[in-house]
């Protein structure tokens, strides 16, 4: 998986759908999106970078509004690994370098079917890095999803995650 996708419960197969279609029309011919077991999270396998997508798709709907109906967030996930706290770790460090020195960064850890400590993972990963924290502006995110045994984890720009909410919301502002 490189991309999770949040909708509304139930409405998996809608959403689904719909994703296929846009990784489709974006380039991808063979998109692999899959339910998982918890309602209202589905992933999606593309060959396409899944960064570059959430900035295409947040440009889509400040355009066409509508054109997205049952995505509400779309995260994008650079490595996947056990859900395991030494695992986790480890491939943050492997993506350590997507820091620079001088930046702010701030850990968000997303737990779902997993009885892992958010605090003990935070403090493990915190530690590995010298830069300044920063809670309301950092320049990246640490962002760590953990979907029951798999865990996905991105280093990325806080406007790298698409909240289909707010960006349409935005357009009323």
């Amino acid at each position: 998986m490189n991309l999770i996708i949040t909708c509304a419960r139930h409405l998996e197969p809608e959403t689904k759908t719909e994703i296929t279609k846009i990784l489709e029309e974006m380039g991808d011919s063979e998109p692999i999106v899959l339910p998982t077991s918890m309602s209202g999270i589905i992933t999606a396998q593309t060959k396409l970078d899944p960064v570059q997508i959430v900035n295409d798709l947040r440009e889509q709907v400040l355009d066409e509004p509508w054109s997205l109906r049952y995505c509400l967030r779309i995260i994008p996930v650079q490595k996947v690994t056990e859900t395991l706290i030494e695992k986790i770790e480890e491939t943050v460090s492997e993506l350590s370098s997507e820091i620079s020195e001088g930046e702010t960064y701030r850990i968000a850890v997303e737990r779902r079917n997993s009885d892992i400590s958010s605090q003990e993972i935070i403090s493990k990963i915190a530690k590995k890095f010298p830069n300044k924290v920063s809670l309301e502006h950092p320049d990246k995110v640490i962002q760590i999803e953990i979907l029951g045994a798999k865990t996905g984890v991105a280093i990325i720009k806080n406007s790298d995650i698409l909240s289909v909410e707010k960006t349409k919301r935005s357009l009323s502002e």
